[in-house]
């Protein structure tokens, strides 16, 4: 009995599933944004000095794969060069990138993994993500909104982490003339692909 016939055709078939596989799994994957850095922004406010201390974070990169139809699907990871805070006057920057606080010789990078993102209704949407500064690494939920309009999206949040949860300028006489509480606000404009 001659079963080269059947191999063929077993491989035919093998090979056709494994084509089908690979479809599936190319169509699996969301499709990548690119994020337009000259209109996003990261920026901080905390309370100190008895008032409102701002900046903005001016080096950062962010890698997003989203699919309108399936949010939950969405991942997104932004890194931060914890160095690129710009406060004014350059005096605050210093001090707030400096070893007390943010350490940015020892601690360059501040990251924020998007693990989820889950449909509130309309262009509202509850985000949870891993935010890492210093070592230290904290789960956070957050509202953002997000308008998606042909192969354009436009995301802004904001969130508040404790300071302290990360070790930052939890000793010395800084500690008590700033807030425990940041509130990190971001606006990301991406396009598709």
């Amino acid at each position: 009995m001659d079963t080269a016939p059947r191999l063929g055709r077993f491989a035919l078939r093998v090979a056709g599933l494994c084509g089908l596989l690979l479809l599936t799994a190319a169509a699996a994957v969301p499709p990548a944004w690119t994020v337009t850095r000259d209109s996003s922004r990261i920026e901080m406010a905390v309370r100190a000095f008895g008032g409102s201390q701002t900046g903005r974070f001016e080096d950062w990169r962010a890698d997003v794969v989203f699919d309108p139809d399936s949010p939950g699907r969405t991942r997104a990871t932004v890194v931060v060069q914890s160095r690129s805070l710009k406060m004014s006057p350059a005096a605050v920057s210093s001090r707030a990138t400096g070893p007390a606080f943010l350490d940015s010789a020892r601690y360059p990078d501040i990251r924020l993994d998007l693990q989820a993102l889950r449909p509130l209704g309309e262009d509202r949407y509850t985000a949870e993500a891993a935010v890492t500064i210093k070592g230290q690494t904290r789960t956070i939920t957050f509202p953002v909104d997000l308008r998606v309009s042909g192969d354009r999206a436009h995301l802004t949040g904001a969130f508040a982490l404790d300071r302290a949860d990360f070790g930052i300028g939890t000793s010395g006489p800084w500690n008590r003339l700033v807030g425990r509480q940041v509130t990190v606000r971001v606006a990301l404009q991406a396009q598709r692909g």
